[in-house]
C-alpha cells in the first residue's frame, strides 16, 4: 500500500511538471484591440487548455466591472482560445492604462490560473475572519444576524447576501472591535459559530443551518454560487407561490444532444444584466461541465447564450432527469442575483455597530432585505440594499421618507423606483434566431471574431 501511495504521488507530480512545461513552451496570449470594433473593446486570450480556465478568465474580467456584450468561446483538444466584446460601466470602449495593463498580466504570461476550483480567489490573509452562513430565509434575518454579531463585538467589514427561493446565502468578512485583526480565539469563534446558526435555523423547513469560519479572504460571488448549489436552492417550491410575473420574467434554458458531435447544446435566453456570463459559467464548473465552444450575444435588453458542453467525465447530458436539473440550476444561477425589491444605497462614515441598526430600522418598517452588498473602505462604508416590504405589499413612499429621515436623506438614498411604477417589460421571445449557431462551425473550421479573423487548417 505504501508503494502504492508513493507511485500516485510521483505521477500527480509529473503531471504538474508536464502542465508546467506546456505552458513555458505556449504561455498565454492576450491582444486587446480597440480599433476593430466601434462599440468596444475586443479582447482574446490564447492559451493552453486547463479544466476551470475559461471561469478563472470571465471572473477576471467581471471582477474589473466590464460588461461582457460578446463572446466566442474554443476549447477543444489541448487549446483554448476566447475572444471578448467588453465595455466599462458606462458603456464605453476600456481606455483606462491601468486596467488594461491589469488585463494583460492578469491573463497573458505572468499569469499563474489555478486548476483547483475551490482556491479560485482566495488569497490567505489573518487581517479578517471570513464567516460563510447558509440557512432559511425571513424577514428580518440581516438584522438578527447583524445583531449577534455586534453583541459579539464583531465588526462587518466586506458581507455580500443573497436569497433564493425560501433560502438565504451570505459571506460577510469580520474583525475583532478591539483589534481591528481577524477574530482567532478557537472559543470565541466557536461561540460565533452556534449563534449565528442558531439564528438561522427555520422552524418549518428540513434544510439544515450551516454556518463556516475560516480566516482569509474568498472570491464572494463564487462562494455564494457553490453554497446556494450545495444547499439545493434550484428544487422546485412545493407550494402555489409562482406567479405569472414570475413566470413571465423566468429564464428560457433550454438542453439539447446533438449526437453526431457527440455534444450537449445548453442555450440560455434571458434579460441581460452585468456578471450574467459569470453566473452562468461558474454554474455548468459546478456542476462539473467543460465548455468545448460557446457564443454570448445581446440584443438590446436581451440576453442569448450558447454552450457546447460535456460532463467531464466526457460524456453529453445522459437523461431527462440530468437534463432537468441542468435547467433548474441554471434558471437558479441567474434569478439569484436578480433583486426586484427597492434599491437603497447608505453611504456614510463607518462605525461599530452600523450596519446592525440600519437594519434594525428596515426590520421595524416591516421591510425585508432581499439582497446586500456591504462594503467599507478608508473609515467610509458603501452599502446598498435591495429591500420589499414583508408583506408582500408595495413599499409606501411614506415608508421610505420616513426611515430616511430616520437615517439621514444625505445618507440614505433611493437608487430606483418602487416596482409597480416601472413600466412592464417585453417578454423575452421564445424563438432563437442564433439557436445552434456553432452548426456550420466544424465544417467549415473558418470563422469571424467580432472583428479578428482567424482561419484554421
Amino acid at each position: 500500500m505504501a508503494f502504492h501511495n508513493v507511485s500516485m504521488s510521483f505521477s500527480q507530480d509529473m503531471d504538474d511538471e508536464y502542465e508546467k512545461l506546456i505552458r513555458r513552451m505556449n504561455p498565454p496570449r492576450v491582444v486587446i484591440d480597440n480599433d476593430s470594433c466601434k462599440e468596444a473593446t475586443v479582447i482574446r486570450v490564447d492559451s493552453a487548455n486547463e479544466y476551470g480556465i475559461l471561469l478563472e478568465v470571465v471572473q477576471i474580467l467581471t471582477d474589473l466591472d466590464l460588461t461582457i456584450t460578446k463572446a466566442y468561446i474554443s476549447s477543444d483538444g489541448g487549446w483554448f482560445m476566447d475572444v471578448f466584446n467588453v465595455t466599462d460601466q458606462d458603456g464605453n470602449k476600456v481606455t483606462d492604462e491601468v486596467v488594461l495593463d491589469y488585463i494583460q498580466k492578469s491573463l497573458g504570461p505572468e499569469a499563474c490560473f489555478s486548476t483547483s476550483l475551490r482556491s479560485v480567489g482566495v488569497i490567505p490573509s489573518t487581517d479578517s475572519t471570513v464567516i460563510e452562513l447558509t440557512g432559511c430565509d425571513r424577514p428580518g434575518l440581516l438584522s438578527e444576524l447583524t445583531a449577534v454579531l455586534t453583541h459579539l463585538k464583531c465588526s462587518v467589514l466586506n458581507a455580500e447576501v443573497w436569497t433564493h427561493n425560501t433560502r438565504a446565502a451570505a459571506v460577510m468578512e469580520v474583525t475583532d472591535d478591539l483589534t481591528g485583526s481577524a477574530v482567532s480565539d478557537p472559543e470565541r469563534l466557536s461561540r460565533i459559530k452556534s449563534l449565528l446558526r442558531n439564528v438561522l435555523k427555520g422552524s418549518n423547513t428540513p434544510k439544515e443551518a450551516k454556518t463556516v469560519v475560516s480566516l482569509g479572504e474568498v472570491h464572494t460571488d463564487r462562494r455564494l454560487h457553490q453554497m446556494m448549489f450545495e444547499d439545493r436552492d434550484y428544487e422546485n417550491l412545493d407550494d402555489e407561490s409562482s406567479n405569472v410575473q414570475d413566470e413571465r420574467q423566468r429564464p428560457d434554458v433550454c438542453v439539447d444532444n446533438w449526437l453526431d458531435k457527440d455534444y450537449s447544446v445548453v442555450t440560455v435566453r434571458c434579460k441581460d444584466r452585468p456578471k450574467l456570463l459569470f453566473d452562468t459559467v461558474c454554474t455548468l464548473t459546478d456542476m462539473q461541465y467543460v465548455v468545448f465552444h460557446g457564443s454570448v450575444d445581446t440584443e438590446g435588453t436581451e440576453a442569448f447564450q450558447e454552450y457546447y458542453v460535456r460532463h467531464i467525465d466526457g460524456s453529453p447530458v445522459k437523461s431527462d432527469a440530468e437534463k432537468q436539473r441542468v435547467i433548474q440550476c441554471l434558471e437558479a444561477a441567474i434569478k439569484r442575483r436578480v433583486s426586484e425589491g427597492l434599491k437603497l444605497e447608505l453611504c456614510t462614515t463607518d462605525r461599530v455597530g452600523l450596519l446592525s441598526n440600519v437594519t434594525r430600522i428596515f426590520r421595524e418598517n416591516s421591510l425585508t432585505v432581499t439582497r446586500a452588498e456591504v462594503k467599507t473602505k478608508g473609515g467610509k462604508a458603501v452599502n446598498t440594499f435591495y429591500v420589499s416590504d414583508a408583506s408582500g405589499y408595495s413599499i409606501d413612499a411614506k415608508t421610505i421618507d420616513s426611515i430616511r429621515q430616520t437615517i439621514g436623506k444625505t445618507i440614505l438614498k433611493v437608487k430606483n423606483k418602487p416596482k409597480e411604477q416601472q413600466q412592464r417589460e417585453k417578454p423575452p421571445s421564445q424563438e432563437s434566431p442564433t439557436r445552434f449557431l456553432f452548426g456550420g462551425l466544424f465544417k467549415s473550421k473558418s470563422f469571424v471574431n467580432f472583428g479578428l479573423v482567424r482561419s484554421y487548417s
